[in-house]
């Protein structure tokens, strides 16, 4: 059975996004394509050896690791200003062209973090508080589908990207064998999401919870 090839939603892309470092829309459009292009032509030959899809043998935080490398690459070919960072694991992931000596610095500012999860709504962990531009990309995938011949591939369906600063952030308890992180607080997060650039899901919209008032038997609830 043939693997079926993903597409990005035009109709979810938010053409008039204000977006920094020259980037335009199209150049995220061309990196979820190239993500799906990916998925397809190693899960074709997967399948034509009898083997799992890859995204059935990766663990969820592998794939949101090799999610977020092709991601940062591809903008990066696409992108009139930005290049991956040369440092190892340096911060951000992509950082404005000839501002850091060879185009790697090991902490700098100009430039965007790259974030992939499949949490909705783009709340993801980091490994500190700090200000910067953030990009996430929320995807899903589909592994309980059965015959496993008959699952959807992976597709995007939130992408956001705000610039946060350090106080949108909350510090995370750490376990004896866990290392410190942070993440969005409920400020961050809401102005992470109020950035969004694609959505093909759209959110739901909040219940409206009601209360009942005091005092006279009968009385209508009040919407708050």
């Amino acid at each position: 059975m043939p693997i079926k090839r993903e597409t990005v939603l035009t109709s979810a892309l938010k053409q008039n996004a204000e977006l920094p470092y020259s980037l335009r829309i199209e150049d995220f459009s061309m990196a979820m394509q190239d993500v799906y292009d990916f998925f397809q032509d190693v899960n074709e030959r997967l399948q034509s050896k009898g083997l799992s899809r890859l995204d059935d043998m990766l663990r969820p935080a592998a794939m949101s690791g090799i999610i977020s490398d092709m991601i940062t690459a591809s903008l990066a070919r696409h992108s009139r200003v930005l290049v991956e960072n040369r440092y190892f694991n340096g911060h951000p992931d992509l950082i404005q062209r000839g501002v850091y000596p060879n185009d790697a610095t090991k902490s700098g500012t100009h430039g965007i973090e790259i974030k992939s999860t499949r949490k909705k709504g783009g709340a993801v962990d980091t490994h500190g508080a700090r200000e910067q531009w953030m990009c996430v990309f929320v995807y899903q995938t589909d592994n309980k589908t059965e015959p496993a011949v008959h699952r959807e591939p992976m597709r995007f369906t939130e992408v956001y990207l705000a610039q946060v600063v350090e106080d949108d952030f909350r510090s995370n308890a750490r376990g004896k064998l866990g290392t410190r992180t942070a993440t969005l607080d409920r400020d961050g997060v809401t102005k992470l999401r109020q950035s969004w650039i694609y959505l093909a899901t759209p959110p739901k919209s909040p219940v409206k919870k009601t209360k009942k008032k005091k005092g006279k038997a009968g009385a209508e609830p009040v919407l708050l």
